[in-house]
């Protein structure tokens, strides 16, 4: 089969890969698309550890069930699924607990690392475990269905710092995540959002998604956030970037006994002011991943209630997908999510 290999650091080629057949409890996946992700972008260098040479990348994807393991019931093939980034063994204490993001010996697709090594989606075929399968509506598109695991990481980080109806939340970068993130609030019962980036573009699109704009660092947007609340500040700060910067404008415009929920990780570290976590009393929430989200997001989808389509820039052949993440990692203008579709007949 085709596929798109990360053949060494920074370089990618479009050529042929076995096809894994499906043990007993898996299924085969024919991909009609599949996101590229930031995490994706970000690792082809080599400089996170997580994206190793040779490996097949992609997490974000949709498609149909090509073939079914001897021990798979309840899946027929031709059905339309996602399926969760995650691979967890459903076993361990914390998949015992509901919380499958933790499991002891998690895999996520499309990552090779010093512990494992696990080709991903962006490919013709993929193949998972059945237990990891969610169905989609016949009116949900393959290349909405795609935002499905994104969505299921900006629900997974609001659901755990938790919101209220009365709560002025603060989104701190309004990329892929963040703006996701913005309309879970909304759908969440947030009245009132606060998008933060040093992006004019990004807050444009995330002020026509419900949020309220501020630009600027840590103290011009803390100011600004304090003056609109009276001088209290915002009850919860979102951070999804990760790096010192965003965390420490997260910090500065949370009131006293505020909530800081962490998602981004772009940096393994961050320095932060602690005397100002201690005397003000903040709480921090850090948020991996997805744990059982995905149906609520599929209907979140579906539905409309999240709009996914004003983040979709490009639709594209994967043969082309080398082309789009050197676009993505040079910083082109105006790219949000890029997908790729393995097996559609592209019109020459």
């Amino acid at each position: 089969m085709k596929a798109l290999i990360l053949t060494q650091a920074g370089h990618l080629e479009y050529g042929d890969v076995p096809i894994i057949e499906p043990s007993l409890d898996e299924v085969l996946v024919e991909v009609r698309a599949c996101g590229i992700c930031g995490s994706d972008v970000h690792g082809m260098d080599g400089s996170t550890g997580r994206r190793r040479p040779p490996v097949v990348m992609g997490h974000e994807a949709s498609g149909v069930i090509a073939k079914v393991g001897a021990e798979v019931s309840g899946w027929t093939e031709g059905e339309r699924v996602t399926f969760d980034s995650t691979v967890s063994c459903g076993r361990c204490y914390f998949c015992s607990r509901g919380q499958s993001n933790l499991c002891d010996v998690r895999r996520v697709l499309g990552v090779s690392c010093e512990e494992y090594r696990r080709d991903g989606a962006l490919a013709e075929y993929i193949t998972v475990p059945a237990r990891i399968l969610y169905r989609l509506p016949d009116g949900l598109s393959f290349e909405h269905a795609v935002l499905t695991e994104p969505l299921s990481v900006a629900v997974h980080a609001v659901r755990s710092a938790g919101v209220s109806a009365d709560d002025t939340a603060v989104v701190v970068g309004t990329g892929m995540v963040g703006l996701l993130v913005v309309q879970v609030l909304r759908t969440y019962g947030c009245a009132h959002v606060i998008g933060v980036d040093i992006d004019p573009g990004r807050l444009a699109l995330a002020g026509k998604l419900g949020a309220e704009t501020l630009c600027g660092d840590a103290q011009a947007v803390s100011e600004a956030i304090f003056e609109r609340t009276g001088g209290v500040g915002a009850d919860l700060a979102i951070e999804v970037v990760g790096i010192s910067a965003s965390v420490e404008t997260a910090i500065a415009c949370v009131r006293k006994g505020g909530r800081i929920g962490l998602v981004g990780n772009l940096s393994p570290r961050a320095e932060f002011a602690l005397q100002a976590i201690v005397t003000r009393e903040l709480t921090l929430y850090g948020s991996c991943g997805s744990s059982d989200e995905y149906p609520e997001c599929v209907e979140l989808i579906s539905s409309a209630k999240v709009d996914v389509e004003p983040l979709i820039s490009a639709v594209a052949p994967l043969a082309e997908g080398a082309e789009w993440f050197h676009r993505l990692r040079s910083g082109a203008p105006d790219l949000m999510k890029v997908i790729l579709e393995p097996n559609r007949r592209w019109s020459q």
